[in-house]
């Protein structure tokens, strides 16, 4: 995904409607803002406050700077805590080194993530691969620790070998190593990958094909909690960022028992299925559908930005019972993660949203910024925004992503 800019019709939103909030007896952390809900509800027909685009314009009544914490519902103050802070880790402007494929090893405490592969500023494409990094979290820790303004950790890139094109997608650590999924490059084939976290960071391909026939664009991965078995999500963004041939499989999420090599579609009905989590007991299972965004083919509105809910069938692991947990209001749902309160995060427009696990949007973090991903950390929860990585320091935590 892009970084979008915040429309001037947006930027302009009347304090009126956030009149409401400043009569809230809500003890706020500092940097939150409160936007009651019943504030905006009716803006009236001849109003100049409403958004035309969900992509270029960003839904910040307050007019406030980023990055804050944006509180829809009490309960989101149960995520940040009373002493939640927002603050800039890592920049590297010009260079989107920050996009997706998120994973903690909280041994060593280090962040593993990919630069985005196909975007205008990731500098990669047909004849280009992406790269994945690494930032070590007790230097972030020490540095502010030191300050209450924000940091510039550096980072370093982890020499891969060329079976490992384009990352995209990223969980663990798998049995020690980083699993990450591919989208493949030209005619390179997408696939399933193992790599050894420590030098010489050999990989081991599990899966590069359906039956002979290349995937789309591997896109993101998780593995089912208490087991060992991969599912992971096929869009066409390969494609539709110009760095893969035409599509020859549908939009699919596949499951891959890496036992007995077998693999086969779970869901489909998709138009570009992006994003897979699971609750922690493996029961329930979301997919992000991001069809509003088309790569070159441009955005359609009336496409999904959709996560929808599945029940994991105990017996085969596929997913039943398709519902609607929630629409994103600004830009995609894009990466997704979950807490151990069962809250679901969400790369979106304006940055990460949150809703309950009901499918209610209970805040933002707010960082003015198309976000793909997410992590939690021992030090709170990670976001990459492209050319930036910043870190929430909150007291919800993240569910447990390690396979043994």
């Amino acid at each position: 995904m892009t970084k979008l800019s915040v429309s001037a019709v947006v930027v302009a939103l009347a304090a009126a409607v956030y009149s409401t909030a400043s009569s809230s007896d809500l003890t706020l952390p500092p940097q939150a803002v409160y936007v009651n809900p019943l504030s905006w509800n009716v803006l009236g027909a001849n109003s100049t406050l409403f958004r035309n685009s969900s992509i270029d314009q960003f839904f910040n009544p307050t007019n406030t700077t980023s990055p804050f914490f944006q509180v829809f519902d009490p309960s989101f103050l149960n995520i940040l805590g009373p002493n939640a802070n927002f603050r800039t880790i890592v920049a590297n402007p010009g260079f989107a080194f920050a996009h997706e494929a998120p994973i903690y090893d909280a041994e060593s405490n280090i962040l593993y993530f990919s630069s985005n592969d196909g975007g205008p500023l990731g500098y990669n494409g047909w004849y280009n691969n992406s790269v994945v990094s690494m930032l070590n979290m007790t230097e972030v820790e020490e540095a502010i620790a030191s300050t209450s303004g924000n940091v510039n950790i550096q980072i370093q890139t982890l020499p891969l070998p060329d079976t490992v094109q384009m990352t995209n997608g990223g969980t663990g650590p798998y049995k020690g190593d980083l699993l990450l999924v591919t989208s493949g490059r030209a005619l390179l084939p997408p696939s399933v990958v193992l790599v050894n976290p420590v030098s010489p960071y050999n990989a081991t391909v599990l899966l590069d094909n359906f039956y002979g026939r290349q995937f789309n664009s591997l896109n993101d991965v998780k593995v089912l909690p208490g087991t060992d078995i991969i599912y992971f999500t096929d869009p066409t963004y390969g494609w539709l960022n110009s760095f893969r041939p035409e599509p020859l499989l549908p939009s699919q999420v596949y499951r891959l028992d890496p036992s007995t090599g077998q693999v086969r579609v779970v869901a489909d009905q998709f138009i570009n299925p992006n994003g897979v989590a699971f609750t922690a007991d493996g029961r329930t299972a979301f997919v992000t559908d991001t069809g509003v965004s088309d790569g070159f083919l441009g955005y359609n509105q009336t496409y999904p930005a959709t996560i929808y809910q599945y029940d994991v069938d105990p017996a085969t692991g596929s997913f039943m019972n398709r519902r609607v947990f929630a629409y994103a209001d600004t830009g995609v749902p894009d990466g997704i993660q979950l807490d151990t309160m069962g809250n679901v995060y969400s790369g979106c427009g304006e940055g990460t949203h949150v809703w309950n696990p009901e499918g209610t949007l209970i805040g933002k973090f707010f960082i003015n910024s198309t976000t793909a991903e997410m992590m939690f950390t021992k030090a709170g929860l990670v976001i990459l925004d492209e050319e930036t990585i910043y870190l929430a320091q909150i007291q919800a935590q993240g569910t447990n992503l390690v396979t043994l």
